[in-house]
């Protein structure tokens, strides 16, 4: 009997199974790590953009003379803070407003006699911006932001409520 070298039908098939399972495998891993990043990318930048926004706003807040209660907006969405503040006063003034409010769908600054600054990125979106005075100078900051994205894609969905209350520093 003479031997034959080379595979049958049989080892063949078994072959080309084990492969593909080691494939699809392979490939589904390589999704998945995919997606995962994809999400943590658009859930850090809407953490970013909320911490930073809330920074912002504590800070002016805290160094403010008095909260501005003429033009601001308490209690709704979207509400306005408006400050008087002695940071920003020309030179032959004691004091200086600032506002924050929501433009266009992103957190806006208006610092009186300057440009408006926007606190928000381009792929966020303020979904909710509330303000509430608690006392003559404590307000509490309602903030949810959103992240831009095609609706069929739950990797790009994210969204964060943020809440803080801040105090002025009379001193």
């Amino acid at each position: 009997m003479k031997k034959t070298k080379g595979f049958t039908l049989t080892e063949m098939l078994v072959y080309i199974s084990v492969s593909s399972i080691i494939i699809l495998t392979i490939a589904s891993f390589v999704l998945w790590v995919n997606r995962s990043s994809t999400k943590i990318k658009v859930l850090k930048e809407v953490l970013n953009n909320s911490k930073s926004a809330m920074e912002t706003m504590s800070y002016e807040i805290k160094h403010a003379k008095s909260i501005y209660s003429s033009t601001s907006v308490f209690s709704t969405h979207p509400g306005q803070l408006s400050l008087e503040t002695p940071n920003y006063a020309q030179k032959d003034e004691d004091v200086s407003y600032i506002d924050f409010f929501v433009c266009e769908q992103k957190l806006c600054l208006k610092k009186e006699n300057q440009d408006l600054i926007v606190l928000t990125s381009d792929k966020v979106q303020v979904k909710n911006l509330e303000f509430n005075q608690v006392a003559t100078s404590s307000v509490q900051i309602n903030l949810k932001i959103d992240y831009l994205a095609p609706s069929d894609k739950p990797e790009y969905q994210a969204s964060i409520n943020t809440t803080s209350t801040v105090s002025i520093r009379t001193y």
